[in-house]
């Protein structure tokens, strides 16, 4: 059976815009409360994920490289590492999205999810040029 790639473009942008309306949504109560501040950080920090969800959708296969060694091993090492780094980000953006509700602080979360944003831009930069 062929299905044309075309067919799939709703479900392509489907949680990268679910992500993105949850950051609206949350931006929206905590500026409706008074925090306007910590509106800003949630909606940045969604939109920063929803992005991440967007790139990783179209990628293709990541390159092994020689940290993970070669063959099976690698991609296991390498697919395992990717898992673990995709599951603290949701971690950190869910835990950040029910401070934002709580009407709690969100410092240490902002904080984090800057850091692994930081990260995965400079990782990409860095990998995408071949060193």
């Amino acid at each position: 059976m062929w299905i044309a790639p075309e067919r799939h473009g709703f479900k392509h942008w489907l949680v990268p815009a679910l992500a993105a309306c949850v950051g609206v949504a949350a931006a929206i109560t905590a500026v409706v409360r008074g925090h306007t501040g910590t509106g800003l950080v949630a909606l940045a920090v969604l939109a920063g994920y929803a992005v991440h969800l967007a790139y990783r959708r179209s990628e293709g296969v990541f390159a092994v490289s020689e940290t993970f060694g070669t063959g099976h091993r690698a991609r296991s090492h390498l697919k395992a590492a990717a898992m673990t780094g995709d599951m603290l980000i949701a971690v950190i953006v869910s835990a950040l999205v029910v401070q934002v509700l709580r009407d709690a602080p969100i410092g240490p979360f902002g904080w984090l999810a800057g850091v692994a944003g930081v990260t995965y831009v400079l990782s990409i930069s860095i990998t995408s040029r071949g060193m």
